[in-house]
């Protein structure tokens, strides 16, 4: 069996809308390639780890596996919301220089797959959004509405995050 790589799926959403899975962090709707997305996780608390960086909240038990959970809103530099009954996490699969690893996305709520045709997928600007520019894969117009696309690979990349540790390694799942 085949398994599509990034380039050839590229190649097949070229003509058409991509999907991203949205979702708000406080009043902000963000979203992310819907490809990077394994599953959605309602939020049940997670297990502290000693010297990590601000922004991850912990790991959870995911099915057998220590999964790190990054705080979305800590990575991007915003006050968290206080947990709610929507709260949720993103497990995504990022490919990395090394290798492909799994992590959680802790985010306010959940909303629903939007297709983004390209068209409505403006370049992330280089100043003024309060995001990075570098984290932003674009800014999609959705029903009148602005939808920050991230970049869920530099979001989540291993590299800056352990540099964020202070010099303590990031224990990563595989």
């Amino acid at each position: 069996m085949h398994t599509l790589t990034v380039s050839e799926t590229k190649q097949l959403t070229a003509g058409g809308p991509a999907q991203y899975l949205s979702f708000m962090l406080g009043q902000d709707m963000f979203a992310i390639g819907i490809l990077a997305v394994r599953e959605i996780l309602e939020y049940a608390g997670v297990t502290p780890v000693p010297q990590m960086p601000a922004c991850i909240s912990g790991v959870i038990n995911l099915r057998g596996t220590a999964v790190p959970v990054l705080d979305l809103a800590r990575r991007l530099e915003r006050e968290p919301s206080p947990i709610g009954k929507r709260t949720c996490i993103i497990v995504v699969e990022v490919d990395s220089d090394e290798g492909a690893f799994v992590i959680g996305i802790l985010v306010d709520a959940v909303n629903a797959v939007l297709d983004i045709p390209p068209a409505d997928v403006e370049p992330a600007p280089s100043f003024g959004a309060q995001v990075r520019a570098e984290m932003l894969q674009g800014i999609g117009k959705v029903q009148g509405r602005f939808v920050l696309l991230l970049n869920v690979q530099h979001v989540v990349a291993a590299s800056e995050l352990a540099a964020l540790a202070s010099g303590g390694a990031l224990p990563l799942a595989s």
